[in-house]
């Protein structure tokens, strides 16, 4: 006999927040698809980070590309990187509105303040990643090791490839990482979830898809969207005053 297959209830409340992430998800992917810049000026802004970062000793995305490179930890690291968005900040929402609907709202008002702060900074600053600037040194791994082609026809016309800086997949990682240390009880949990920002910093790195730069743009990002979206939410909370009475006229 075969197994039944039970549907899955959502409660109007979580079907109400998913059809919230999955609009601002389409009108964040929508905006930055419209902001999509020149090639030539996005490689130009990209050399300007890479003459920066020389000059300030953090220009290290080469050597880590090539000290990993042959790694089972360069694949570990690729499939990693695809699964922070895809698979790990889904998840990390779905756990915290089941374990905590407070830091759940956290994590959430974060993540949607931070998209609209990156749109305007996507449009006025389009970056190449070091994968396709001859400059940087670097090589696109994620394609040749995941079969997941970035720079294909098909896999560009979901994403904008130019929007390099800031990088959510480490401000989101960074983010997500401090929301579950903040709820989990147990400290190795804890340790592991605080990792995970850091790990997906060397990811977006060893990939050929960040430079050190973008990533500490990334966290910048995450900060301001944690507080502007504690801003909106202490507002949208916040009790209306109830009208002053009005005074009583004596009849005539």
């Amino acid at each position: 006999m075969p197994a039944r297959v039970l549907p899955i209830s959502l409660s109007p409340r979580a079907r109400a927040q998913l059809g919230i992430f999955l609009f601002a998800y389409l009108l964040y992917s929508a905006a930055r698809f419209v902001t999509i810049g020149d090639l030539g000026v996005a490689t130009h802004n990209a050399q300007w980070i890479i003459d920066l970062e020389d000059k300030l000793g953090l220009a290290v995305e080469a050597t880590v590309q090539q000290d990993l490179t042959g790694t089972v930890f360069l694949w570990l690291l690729n499939h990693l990187y695809l699964a922070a968005q895809l698979v790990v900040l889904p998840g990390a929402l779905v756990f915290l509105y089941r374990r905590s609907k407070p830091m759940y709202e956290r994590l959430r008002n974060t993540i949607l303040a931070t998209w609209v702060l990156s749109i305007p900074i996507y449009a006025a600053f389009p970056v190449a990643p070091p994968r396709l600037t001859d400059a940087s040194g670097l090589v696109d791994t994620i394609s040749s090791q995941t079969g997941v082609a970035l720079d294909s026809s098909l896999t560009t016309s979901f994403y904008n490839e130019l929007a390099a800086v800031p990088s959510l997949h480490v401000g989101f990682a960074v983010a997500i990482g401090v929301a579950l240390a903040g709820v989990l009880k147990n400290p190795i949990a804890r340790f592991v979830a605080l990792l995970w920002g850091p790990v997906i910093g060397l990811a977006v790195v060893a990939t050929g898809n960040h430079y050190v730069f973008d990533i500490a743009a990334g966290v910048v990002a995450a900060g301001l969207g944690y507080l502007l979206g504690a801003a909106v939410a202490r507002m949208a909370t916040r009790p209306r005053r109830a009208p002053a009475p009005q005074p009583a006229f004596a009849k005539a």
